[in-house]
């Protein structure tokens, strides 16, 4: 299953792979219950539906206010449990570089994380930033995330868990 710009996909399929292609300055947010065998991915690509309101109404995941809590309400609707959710962020490149006035991958991050910590969800993974973009697959029986980012392909886990691997 693949997640075009300013959509999402949530899938309780044991076979289902999601990804999505091109993430620059947006952010994919991906989510697993490991419990319920819920995975999910959401590739938005601006931080503020205050810019567009009529588009928000009509494309929700375009924004991090209007995408991100429509995304978690679908993964409800599957059997996920927000306490039980792994997160990850990636994405948030300045592909436009460091004199990118913009800098919508940074602000596309920052609104990610406010938003999750308000509604009191951990981010237990992240591989944002930089000017490379980068591709997501996601297993959904697993919620396995493996990113290909400059030429390399590398499954995401959060440093502490690399440590105790090592």
């Amino acid at each position: 299953m693949t997640v075009g710009i300013s959509d999402c996909v949530v899938s309780a399929d044991p076979q289902g792979v999601i990804a999505t292609h091109a993430l620059g300055s947006c952010i994919a947010v991906a989510i697993y219950d490991p419990v319920a065998g819920v995975s999910g991915l959401l590739h938005f690509m601006l931080p503020d539906s205050a810019t567009d309101p009529e588009r928000a109404r009509t494309r929700p995941y375009m924004f991090a206010d209007s995408g991100i809590p429509t995304f978690f309400r679908m993964s409800y609707e599957l059997g996920a449990v927000k306490q039980r959710l792994k997160v990850a962020l990636i994405g948030g490149a300045q592909v436009l570089g460091t004199n990118d006035v913009f800098q919508i991958g940074k602000r596309n991050h920052v609104a990610a994380r406010k938003i999750l910590w308000k509604a009191g969800v951990m981010v237990h993974h992240e591989d944002v930033g930089g000017e490379d973009p980068r591709t997501v697959h996601m297993d959904v029986s697993s919620g396995r995330v493996v990113i290909s980012h400059g030429g390399r392909e590398r499954e995401l886990v959060p440093a502490q868990e690399r440590k105790r691997n090592v």
